[in-house]
């Protein structure tokens, strides 16, 4: 009689090493810059796991670490499971899988946007708020419970998160890469990268916002004597409501295409910003 059970893959990373990361990725922002955000906290908290699979191959380490000082940025709570999965591909690839530079970087960048979407809203415009109003009503009164419940339970949450969300990313990414002959690796990428893609639109929508307060016509109402200006704004926002910021994002990409420093690009929005500001151009 024939199983068809599956063994469970052999994982070489311990509980130790595991550790090791957590307490890594705990200065995820430690070398927040504005080029790659935390990419290099990223490279940091994957080191003991880098040197763990790739034992005695520094080329292989070296470009690993290289790999991973590439541009990532979510939220530094939930990215632990970025970290578990992230380590379980590396971990594969080690062990002769057909796991490419751009399968494991795909990954990432898909994970980090609706990942940014669940953290953000869930810890700090949710978690944070309440047990911070809690702990102030409780602090109004006297209380010592107020600031000792806002800071243990505020920490608390941040401990379990950052733990448990690493292990499930490990073991979960540990099955999920063991199957990539199946073609699941493959289709979980690319759903990552539209999810990815659609929450970053979004984004861009949300937060992006660019006024043009030129003029272009004006209306005197005769019976009131109102006079109603039309600006370009309008236009464009008649035409496409965020036109411009998607305008924006485009040119930003064409520009990192071509090799185009992002820092120079940040330095390029600011002093177009203030110049149109200055001359009325941008409101």
């Amino acid at each position: 009689m024939t199983s068809t059970t599956t063994a469970a893959p052999e994982r070489a990373l311990t509980n130790r090493d595991l550790q090791s990361m957590y307490w890594r990725s705990t200065t995820l922002l430690g070398s927040f810059n504005f080029e790659r955000m935390q990419a290099m906290g990223f490279c940091f908290t994957l080191m003991p796991a880098i040197k763990k699979v790739y034992k005695g191959d520094k080329a292989a380490q070296a470009a690993a670490l290289e790999r991973h000082l590439e541009f990532y940025n979510t939220h530094p709570w939930v990215s632990s499971v970025v970290f578990g999965i992230t380590a379980a591909m590396e971990e594969q690839r080690a062990k002769g899988e057909p796991i490419g530079d751009d399968t494991i970087t795909n990954v990432k960048i898909g994970l980090m946007g609706p990942l940014a979407g669940v953290g953000d809203p869930i810890f700090w415009g949710t978690a944070r708020p309440v047990l911070a109003a809690l702990g102030a009503s409780l602090a109004l009164d006297g209380s010592i419970v107020g600031p000792l419940l806002f800071f243990l339970g505020i920490n608390v949450l941040r401990v379990a998160t950052r733990w448990y969300g690493l292990k499930l990313g490990y073991e979960r990414g540990t099955a999920m890469v063991t199957e990539v002959g199946g073609g699941q690796l493959k289709k979980i990428t690319q759903m990552a990268a539209v999810m990815g893609l659609f929450v970053m639109g979004a984004l861009v929508s949300k937060w992006t916002t660019i006024n043009f307060p030129a003029v272009v016509a004006s209306v005197e109402d005769r019976d009131t004597g109102v006079v109603a200006d039309t600006t370009l704004q309008m236009i464009l926002d008649q035409l496409l409501p965020g036109l411009a910021a998607l305008g924006l994002t485009f040119l930003c990409m064409w520009l990192l295409n071509k090799k185009v420093n992002a820092l120079w690009i940040i330095l390029g929005m600011f002093v177009v910003g203030i110049l149109g500001a200055w001359t009325g151009l941008l409101g």
